[in-house]
């Protein structure tokens, strides 16, 4: 079982950076595919970045393409998300979670099995 804590949401003016962590709990934190998803509010969850076990292949949505960079480090259970040029429409409460598939990245968020609570993301025009 894995347990995950998100933090470094804060609010933010427009074209600032951020960088999110999610610290992760458990033995086979290594053996997991990794994902950030976002929530706004009265809207879907959305995928916003993933990463494989290996960390080769990375995802993203389409509008964080060049903005957002997912990364990984095995040794320390962590996941970070560099956000960069940030605009309004970032705002959201971001979540990580966690595919003990751990070879490939989906953006289906039913396929994963555990969720953090989340950090809230607030990016001021």
């Amino acid at each position: 079982q894995v347990q995950l804590a998100e933090s470094g949401g804060e609010l933010v003016q427009a074209g600032g950076s951020l960088r999110l962590s999610c610290a992760a709990s458990g033995r086979t934190f290594s053996t997991y595919s990794m994902a950030w998803f976002r929530q706004a509010p009265e809207k879907e969850r959305e995928f916003v970045a993933g990463i494989s076990r290996s960390g080769l292949i990375k995802e993203y949505t389409d509008s964080v393409k060049g903005r957002f960079t997912i990364s990984r480090d095995n040794a320390k259970k962590m996941v970070y998300l560099q956000m960069n040029s940030l605009k309004p429409e970032d705002t959201a409460v971001y979540y990580c979670a966690a595919d003990r598939r751990g070879s490939i990245v989906t953006t289906d968020r039913n396929e994963y099995d555990y969720w953090g609570q989340g950090t809230q993301v607030t990016v001021s025009s």
